[in-house]
């Protein structure tokens, strides 16, 4: 199973950015605070959950905060903060 190092960000808190924060917890935790949670919470959480997958992370916490990313943005922070965490470039 591949693990977390050491705790790790990308993106911004701009407009149509999202700041992702990824570390090492006990269990999979995925905290969302998102502008457009109400109609795309669900999705975002699904994209979230597929990237952790992909990577075999289980004991992570996961946060995001959502300045209404497009989903190719959100996909390429979340993905920049896994590589991070994981000591890869």
């Amino acid at each position: 199973m591949s693990e977390v190092l050491k705790p790790a960000s990308a993106g911004t808190m701009e407009s149509s950015d999202a700041l992702v924060e990824l570390e090492p917890a006990q269990g999979h935790q995925i905290q969302l605070t998102s502008v457009v949670e109400a109609q795309f919470g669900d999705a975002i959480r699904a994209v979230a959950e597929e990237l952790l997958d992909r990577f075999g992370l289980t004991d992570v916490c996961l946060r995001i905060d959502d300045r209404g990313a497009l989903e190719c943005v959100l996909r390429a922070r979340i993905e920049t903060a896994i590589l991070r965490a994981k000591g890869e470039n």
